[in-house]
């Protein structure tokens, strides 16, 4: 039963490492340009991502199918608390005495869009897709607010700049609360055929560039001066105890089976690589963070689908 589980999720996370493996190779070998690909990113953050939310909440979401919408937002605030209490503990045991907030930021921000959407897509099929679909979407309302708030503030915390409360209604925000304002009004049921097509079909791109900027990003990290402890202290807290914290709660509070595996993903995934966007965008000191985001990357390619599967086969046991 476990190795049947693994075989579907390792399958998934296979496809995800092609896609992502051709971003990598595309900026290594400067095919993709990082001007290229910063410009790739903005496309799939503020144009292409965006339609996607739109055209699946307009399409999938109502809040009498989903009534309990609001949990997913508080849930992805509830999911970072963890990673930060978490990466607290573990800071005095890694004896890092510089660069502490971003060793917090590691272990408390995951890839909570792309990579989770390409799983999703990948395991499952029908409503089940859509749903799970949705979840992400409103995770990612309470997500990307955290993000590009506190993880701005800690990430730049020694230039004290000043924070911007713009900063907060990134694209994807803005589409996730245009989405749930048209459906509240009932205008979602005016948009005509020839606007929704269009932005389905745009939408539809987002897994697969996505995947290429996620690689073409670590093909940007410079790995120098690695601390070994440091490093092995953070992937353990970030891939290890954190997912395995996930299946305990998730278990123990009996949470229907896609919340479940809602959760155990989330706290399964690697690094956000907008850790290093930030970094770059401010000029902040990044080995830490490139380091953080390359390695959580690469070893997350064998935890990611071992703790899914182990999930999903101890669900079936029960």
């Amino acid at each position: 039963m476990f190795l049947e589980q693994f075989k579907i999720t390792g399958l998934a996370m296979a496809q995800i490492f092609l896609l992502g493996g051709l971003g990598y190779i595309l900026v290594k070998r400067n095919i993709l340009s990082g001007e290229g690909l910063d410009a790739l990113s903005r496309l799939v953050i503020q144009i292409i991502f965006p339609a996607l939310i739109f055209a699946q909440m307009l399409k999938n979401f109502s809040f009498n199918l989903y009534p309990s919408w609001w949990i997913f937002p508080l849930l992805s605030l509830a999911i970072t608390v963890m990673g930060l209490i978490v990466g607290w503990g573990l800071l005095k045991l890694s004896g890092l005495k510089t660069n502490k907030l971003q060793f917090l930021s590691l272990v408390a921000f995951q890839n909570s869009g792309y990579l989770p959407l390409a799983m999703a897509a990948a395991i499952f099929t029908g409503q089940q897709a859509n749903d799970i679909f949705i979840f992400i979407f409103l995770f990612l309302l309470g997500f990307d607010l955290v993000a590009w708030s506190l993880g701005i503030y800690m990430l730049t915390y020694e230039k004290q700049i000043k924070f911007k409360l713009q900063s907060l209604f990134s694209t994807p925000v803005i589409a996730n609360l245009t989405s749930l304002a048209l459906i509240a009004l009932g205008l979602n049921k005016f948009i005509p055929d020839i606007l929704f097509k269009p932005l389905s079909m745009m939408g539809n791109c987002t897994l697969p560039l996505a995947m290429l900027v996620v690689g073409g990003n670590v093909a940007l990290v410079r790995l120098k001066n690695i601390d070994r402890k440091v490093t092995f202290i953070f992937l353990l807290g970030k891939l290890i105890i954190l997912p395995v914290l996930g299946i305990v709660i998730v278990l123990k509070l009996a949470l229907p089976h896609l919340l479940g595996f809602l959760i155990v993903m989330q706290l399964a995934m690697p690094s956000a690589t907008s850790l290093s966007v930030i970094i770059r965008r401010f000029n902040r000191q990044d080995a830490l963070i490139s380091q953080g985001v390359f390695f959580s990357h690469i070893i997350g390619l064998f935890t990611i689908p071992l703790f899914l599967s182990l999930y999903l086969f101890l669900v079936m046991l029960k």
